[in-house]
């Protein structure tokens, strides 16, 4: 489940490293994956965990207990993105940042 969490991640390249993704682990009995990131909005560990049952996916912020569930395999970047890039002041910040 670990390696294909991560596929669905790489299927965006240019969102997934504007997290500064690092630190990939596989959860125990192969639930998900985790990961640090050092985003915008939120750095710190993100925990993906796959639902068997209802055959979607839970977005944990480690840190701050925030949880999203039941995302569709085709949301997670979109949510994960949402919880950690994005800001409401988000192209501003990116131009700052990088002197755009």
């Amino acid at each position: 489940m670990a390696e294909y969490i991560l596929e669905i991640l790489k299927s965006q390249l240019m969102v997934l490293f504007s997290w500064g993704p690092h630190n990939f682990k596989r959860l125990p009995e192969d639930q998900g994956l985790s990961f640090q990131v050092e985003g915008f909005n939120y750095q710190g560990k993100v925990v993906v965990m796959y639902n068997a049952g209802t055959d979607l996916f839970e977005v944990i912020l480690a840190k701050t207990g925030e949880k999203v569930e039941d995302v569709y395999l085709d949301n997670l970047v979109e949510v994960i993105d949402n919880l950690v890039e994005k800001t409401p002041n988000y192209e501003q910040r990116v131009q700052q940042e990088y002197a755009l």
